[in-house]
């Protein structure tokens, strides 16, 4: 009795939240180690119906990139990266837009609809959604290396997510993008949730990863950074790698009107409404000063 009664606490503990989001967007960019664990795979897509039963607006913006390298293997392809950048020449393209658009997105709307949700899943190229440009990356010493088709977004056209919204349907996304001249781009999912998150002007944005958030110098978990304070975590040496670039994306979320940015480690098991729904949350949080 006593496990059922603290069961009954937890949903009522979700309460407050579920009425302060209803209506309201969320950005998810799903990737990391709950993309690849089964179990995993499947919780996530329970998180997202179960959001999308209370009417939270979930949008899913996902990567791929360990799909993408297992492929290219398989098909004799070599990877080569420039600080962590896939360069994707024609033939990597090919492959690139075969994962992302064609496997990894079906498998995701076929998990939510599959627990009673409604999915439909789409590329960045759908209905004008995500106008693209080459990225130009320079390198140490001011050179430029071309990446081939990687991009960045130039703008985000909603249209596409409003209608299926309104149609009652989950917009999954696949992180694509048209040059001005037809061009196919390959662009960071990190990036390009956060750009969508912005356009939405998104309650939140959640980005899922293989850590339990923004750490301290002696390893423990900063549930709350401000926006203006990332840049002095990155000068002491607190916060490195590949956290850099996802704060970044968090930081201009924040500064294009989303309301608070979250980083999570999404191989706990329900992750999202752990950090959502509840009073301690799991993750670190990140504001504006």
């Amino acid at each position: 009795m006593e496990h059922a009664i603290q069961r009954a606490k937890v949903l009522v503990e979700a309460l407050p939240y579920i009425r302060d989001f209803r209506g309201r967007r969320v950005v998810v960019k799903y990737g990391g180690h709950a993309m690849v664990d089964p179990g995993l795979k499947r919780i996530f897509a329970q998180q997202i119906v179960l959001m999308q039963y209370v009417g939270i607006q979930v949008v899913v913006v996902h990567g791929g990139g360990p799909q993408i390298s297992r492929l290219l293997t398989a098909l004799g392809i070599e990877s080569h990266f420039v600080d962590g950048k896939r360069i994707t020449d024609a033939p990597t393209m090919e492959v690139v837009e075969m994962v992302l658009a064609g496997g990894i997105n079906k498998e995701i709307v076929n998990l939510v609809n599959a627990d009673g949700g409604r999915a439909v899943g789409i590329s960045g190229k759908d209905g004008g959604l995500i106008a693209a440009r080459k990225l130009l990356h320079a390198a140490p010493g001011g050179a430029q290396v071309d990446m081939g088709q990687v991009g960045e977004v130039v703008s985000v056209d909603t249209r596409i997510i409003d209608t299926l919204e309104k149609a009652g349907f989950v917009a999954v996304i696949a992180p694509l993008g048209v040059g001005a001249d037809g061009t196919t781009y390959n662009i960071n999912a990190d990036t390009v949730a956060a750009e969508v998150a912005c356009a939405l002007k998104a309650e939140k944005l959640v980005i899922l990863t293989d850590e339990a958030g923004v750490l301290d110098a002696r390893g423990g978990l900063l549930s709350t950074i401000t926006d203006a304070g990332i840049d002095q975590l990155i000068a002491d040496g607190v916060v490195t790698g590949g956290m850099i670039p996802k704060l970044e994306c968090c930081r201009r979320a924040l500064a294009g009107g989303v309301m608070k940015a979250h980083v999570l480690d999404g191989r706990i098991p329900y992750s999202i409404l752990l950090e959502l729904l509840t009073d301690a949350g799991i993750g670190t949080q990140i504001i504006k000063e």
